[in-house]
């Protein structure tokens, strides 16, 4: 099946008892048996309920791994991740992170002595290096595209890199989704979303995803799922999957917008740059061409002006909503800075860029003149 059909089908018959076309919403918390330990595949719904099941499989298929785990949050799954590398281990990891992956992965530096080395992973050189360090580091962890700053890394290379020292690669997906990229077969070992974004779609859902490559490992991660217990609920599980159906038409409907909003914007003398990769002047629009189908619905922007600018630019959108979060139907406009990566020290955001004029822009599905229009006519209250 093509991408657009298995959003619709992978996993997802009639239900066989009793026709229904939709996925049913299992809530019921226990399961009977037949006898102890003899059951018909569920037991209790923290280590699998038969929505979460076919969520999971759907997941699996669209990002063509083998084992697929849905969980109640993206840092959820994180988490669960987190939890598979041993105390005193090292990873290496993007400069360019989500606020809330760069604190969680703090949080095990203090907690468990899991040590993080933060490289740039548009260098290539630099990467090999902190790589080829000691001691060998157990996961190479990043995003592409980047959250805030847009960046598209190299994903093939960057796997043979992690492999040549027998980590694994783990690729947030959350930005580009499986509509437009998908990292295992470029030799990623395990994918993270956060459902709660693209994948539900509909700001109305909170939930995150891990898919695996390997079998062995997502057994492991599967049972670290049922130990932690970060789960999303049945009725959870099929907003999630309600949402993928449409991911494929959203997801051309999002990148025209953003688009349209980047061409915009970038015509602007009150603009420093458009960071979006769909744009010829983006420093990796080349590598995206050739490893994405398309560009996505993000992108940022570095006002001039600074805070007072910033301000009078959020204050004077009428379409687009000052909001955390990303990927849903509506536009959404964060400041990174003071919202999303506020837990990032100062010193340590504005070396990566991640400036006080930096604002991150999520176009929705609205029409892409109304968008362009909005950001247009806020530019001019700088």
């Amino acid at each position: 099946m093509r991408f657009d059909t298995k959003l619709i089908h992978a996993a997802q018959p009639p239900d066989p008892l009793t026709g229904a076309v939709n996925v049913p919403i299992y809530l019921s918390s226990t399961f009977a048996q037949d006898a102890p330990n003899r059951n018909k595949g569920y037991v209790y719904s923290r280590s699998a309920n038969p929505t979460r099941t076919v969520l999971e499989s759907a997941l699996a298929a669209l990002e063509e791994g083998s084992v697929g785990l849905a969980f109640s949050s993206g840092l959820g799954a994180m988490t669960t991740l987190l939890a598979a590398v041993p105390s005193g281990a090292r990873v290496v990891a993007d400069t360019d992170l989500y606020g809330g992956s760069w604190r969680l992965l703090e949080h095990h530096r203090r907690t468990y002595g899991v040590r993080t080395d933060y490289v740039d992973f548009t260098d290539l050189a630099a990467v090999r290096a902190a790589v080829g360090a000691s001691p060998a580091p157990t996961l190479v962890y990043g995003e592409s595209p980047t959250n805030p700053l847009l960046r598209v890394v190299d994903l093939a290379a960057l796997a043979g890199i992690a492999h040549s020292r027998r980590a694994a690669f783990v690729v947030d997906n959350t930005f580009a989704t499986p509509a437009l990229q998908r990292p295992l077969p470029l030799g990623a070992d395990v994918v993270l979303h956060s459902t709660t974004k693209y994948l539900g779609g509909h700001s109305d859902v909170i939930g995150g995803a891990l898919v695996v490559r390997a079998k062995a490992r997502g057994e492991r991660l599967r049972w670290l799922q049922n130990a932690l217990g970060a789960v999303p609920s049945p009725f959870d599980s099929f907003l999630v999957l309600r949402g993928l159906h449409t991911l494929g038409v959203r997801m051309r409907a999002h990148a025209e917008g953003a688009l349209a909003v980047a061409d915009a914007l970038a015509g602007s003398r009150k603009v420093v740059r458009v960071l979006y990769p769909g744009l010829d002047s983006h420093p990796q629009h080349a590598l995206a061409a050739r490893q994405m189908s398309g560009y996505g619905g993000m992108l940022s922007v570095d006002l001039r002006g600074g805070m007072p600018g910033v301000r009078r630019f959020l204050r004077s959108l009428r379409v687009f909503t000052l909001a955390e979060s990303l990927g849903g139907v509506e536009s959404l406009v964060d400041h990174p800075a003071s919202m999303t990566h506020a837990s990032v020290p100062r010193a340590e955001r504005e070396a990566h860029g991640v400036t006080d004029g930096l604002v991150r822009l999520s176009c929705g599905i609205e029409d892409p003149a109304d968008l362009a229009e909005d950001v247009t006519t806020a530019l001019r209250r700088i």
